[in-house]
């Protein structure tokens, strides 16, 4: 059998558009990770996000997170690789932010490499909605001036809000940290009317992140199979082998992509490895289910 190896997205593309995993999609790659093929996830999430919204599937393999800012291995539970924004550089753009009336999410790592989001009173729907979405979550830690203490390492400064209330911070950035620093302006996927603004090492993507994931899994680039939807995904499909963009993704997305495969309603990912997974072993459709190759192969028309 030869490996797949792939790494896919999560919202709008592997998770439904209300952010939960279908069952097929999350029977199908639980047993396609237990025949040894080798697929996980690139996401802007967190751990802790992204395993609330996709942990029922036992992923084995290091994952992509904060868009591509921290390589994890979710077995181990340790930090393999990342790449942190600067203190100095985090606590200048965080005084920018403030001369333009915003203030971010903090999101970093602690001297025990725990995720911490510090952030100051909450104002404004956009980041009420983001927490709200977040029952009960410890990382967040409320503190009344904002700057990034000596012990928390930068992931990420995210900024949430309406267009027309982010745009001047992104030009000011644009100008004074070109170069310097990665900038991700997306519309968001679940709070409608609402931009995120992120602001990351200069690395921090997940282009680059990919290549870290395919350094610690032992394969090339070439060989992986890359799945998303959105604009923070178009690093991760320049990197890979096979580009292959949802049915509901981004135009800019789709321009680039060697295959457009079904809607994330679709459960397009986990037919797409299906077929892969076909292909591959040369298998023919077969109703004997005892067979966990032959089961997964019934599946297509499932």
């Amino acid at each position: 059998m030869k490996k797949i190896y792939a790494l896919t997205d999560l919202d709008g593309t592997l998770l439904q558009p209300d952010a939960t995993l279908s069952s097929y999609t999350m029977e199908t790659l639980t047993e396609l990770l237990a025949e040894g093929h080798i697929i996980s996830y690139a996401t802007a999430r967190s751990y802790t996000s992204s395993q609330a919204v996709a942990g029922e599937i036992p992923w084995k393999y290091p994952m992509v997170l904060y868009n591509g800012a921290l390589l994890y291995d979710p077995v181990g539970q340790v930090v393999l690789d990342g790449v942190f924004l600067d203190l100095p550089l985090t606590n200048e753009l965080i005084r920018l932010g403030k001369q333009f009336g915003l203030c971010p999410l903090l999101f970093g790592l602690d001297e025990e490499g725990a995720e911490r989001v510090l952030h100051e009173s909450l104002v404004g729907m956009g980041y009420k909605q983001f927490v709200m979405s977040r029952p009960g979550d410890v990382r967040f830690r409320e503190i009344v001036d904002l700057s990034c203490p000596d012990n928390i390492q930068t992931l990420l400064l995210t900024y949430i809000g309406h267009y027309d209330e982010l745009k001047p911070l992104l030009d000011a950035v644009q100008i004074a940290y070109a170069g310097r620093i990665h900038i991700h302006f997306m519309a968001d996927t679940y709070i409608e009317d609402h931009y995120f603004l992120e602001f990351s090492d200069i690395q921090a993507n997940k282009g680059n992140g990919l290549k870290m994931w395919a350094r610690s899994v032992g394969c090339s680039t070439d060989e992986v199979i890359a799945f998303g939807d959105n604009l923070n995904d178009i690093g991760l499909l320049q990197e890979a082998g096979r580009k292959v963009a949802v049915g509901n993704a981004k135009l800019e997305l789709k321009v680039i992509a060697d295959q457009i495969i079904g809607t994330n309603i679709d459960n397009a990912v986990a037919h797409y490895l299906v077929q892969e997974m076909q292909y591959r072993d040369e298998l023919a459709v077969s109703l004997d289910l005892s067979n966990p190759i032959k089961k997964l192969s019934n599946r297509i028309s499932g």
